[in-house]
């Protein structure tokens, strides 16, 4: 269990009152008097459309210590299942219990309090926050913690800068990861990429001194159904030769979200149990910048064979899944699922915090979208569209990477992408891997979207082995 959560429900534990306009009669009646009007002193309201949204009140008890926290809860619009993770930096350490949350949104405000504690501290050393919250009855702690675990994991990859997370280190986390869980892993590395026809891969990444490598991590009974998950592993984006000014390299530590992503759901799917011949596949390379780099204009073969115009260094990203991808239609699974930091067009259509995902099977979408509204991970299908198809047309190879025209980039991506699963049921996700402005449950930095989500999706399409 989470060292955040206590299960014992007699400790003494601070109640921490989420306040609508609602409750609030409720809740004023059962405070002292002085305490209401040290509420009011706050600025703390709860008459009309009920208190602000995430406001916080700290009310002393007689002894002058803390007796109970207020948390402006829905004021009208659309309420935060994670606004409790707004608390967990902001109070003192101690035990406390939430009250006024519904028993079916409990568990989200659970993981919220824990995502809201999570600190990155590798190298600055900053100390956890230590408030603490009391399980209440009917929620399974174990699930709430394994879900902050595996975010947790993936943070901690995405926020860890290249220097200290490249290709070799993604492959050392993804190897602890396996082992863990007495699964199969393989790498393959460098020059024998070539060997075992993974061309696209190796040349995205041989200009890096961190030699390119595929990752294959396999676990779960072998006649259980197969489901193949791709993580892009970009460690740095440079752009390559069609090289980034500085300012949109900056967050280019990020480029191996896709990656992150995938080791959470795998780390979910594999410590839950899920009944799936779970197969993970990350490309995991450097778009460095050298006498070696792959140029505009080069063409280079590709696993399923078909050969690729480049077009623009700084689109490298599609061409190491499509090695990924080709290799897992080749063990027929039911299902892949790719997680890739992948376009820039993907956010200007739907900002940070809203990955779009792209499917032929509207069953599947429909699936997605119902879960993803759940569990709070939120996502919004794109359209395949097909006659975009030819603008990834070529004058002198099978096809081109990048499309003719500067409109629709996230889709003629994914359709890139569908030209190396077609025949397979897939699933693309194209994050954004990152939280550019802390909110209650998500601060600043990493975030591995989609990964509860498809985590919450499959394990109710298989279910789990006990």
């Amino acid at each position: 269990m989470h060292p955040l959560l206590v299960s014992d429900s007699t400790a003494h534990a601070i109640p921490v009152h989420v306040v609508s306009a609602g409750n609030w009669p409720e809740v004023a009646a059962a405070l002292e008097p002085a305490a209401r009007r040290f509420a009011a002193a706050q600025g703390f309201e709860a008459g009309g459309g009920g208190p602000e949204a995430g406001k916080v009140v700290l009310l002393p008890d007689a002894d002058g210590g803390l007796g109970a926290v207020l948390l402006g809860g829905d004021a009208g619009g659309r309420p935060d299942p994670f606004l409790a993770g707004k608390l967990p930096g902001l109070l003192p350490a101690g035990v406390y219990r939430l009250s006024g949350v519904a028993p079916q949104a409990l568990p989200s405000a659970m993981l919220g309090w824990l995502l809201g504690a999570y600190r990155f501290s590798r190298y600055r050393g900053d100390s956890a926050p230590e408030a603490r919250l009391v399980v209440p009855d009917g929620v399974d702690a174990r699930e709430v913690s394994r879900l902050a675990a595996a975010v947790s994991l993936g943070r901690d990859l995405v926020n860890t800068p290249a220097n200290d997370m490249g290709p070799a280190a993604l492959a050392d986390a993804a190897h602890a990861l396996a082992t863990r869980y007495g699964a199969r892993f393989a790498v393959t590395e460098g020059d024998d990429l070539l060997a075992a026809n993974f061309p696209l891969i190796h040349a995205v990444g041989r200009a890096s001194a961190s030699a390119p490598r595929l990752i294959d991590i396999t676990a779960g009974a072998p006649d259980w159904p197969k489901v193949t998950i791709v993580g892009k592993g970009v460690t740095f984006d440079t752009g390559g030769l069609d090289i980034k000014p500085s300012s949109a390299m900056l967050l280019m530590k990020k480029d191996m979200g896709g990656a992150a992503a995938a080791l959470a759901t795998a780390q979910l799917l594999l410590d839950a149990g899920v009944r799936v011949r779970l197969r993970v596949l990350i490309p995991a390379v450097e778009n460095a910048i050298s006498g070696a780099s792959f140029r505009p204009g080069d063409i280079i073969p590709s696993r399923k064979g078909l050969s690729v115009e480049i077009g623009n260094t700084d689109a490298e990203g599609r061409l190491v899944l499509a090695d990924a991808l080709a290799l897992a239609c080749e063990d027929a699974p039911e299902l892949i699922v790719d997680y890739a930091t992948l376009t820039g067009a993907a956010r200007v259509a739907l900002g940070p915090d809203l990955p779009p995902f792209f499917t032929d099977d509207d069953a599947i979408a429909a699936d997605i979208a119902a879960v993803a509204e759940a569990v709070n991970d939120p996502v919004w299908r794109l359209p395949l569209w097909a006659p975009y198809d030819n603008l990834l047309a070529s004058k002198v190879a099978d096809l081109n990477h990048v499309s003719s025209g500067g409109f629709a980039g996230a889709v003629t991506a994914a359709l890139f992408l569908r030209r190396f699963t077609q025949g397979v049921p897939h699933v693309h996700f194209d994050i954004y891997g990152w939280t550019p402005s802390a909110r209650p449950g998500r601060p600043e930095g990493g975030e591995v979207q989609g990964a509860r989500l498809v985590y919450a999706w499959l394990k109710q399409r298989y279910g789990t082995a006990s």
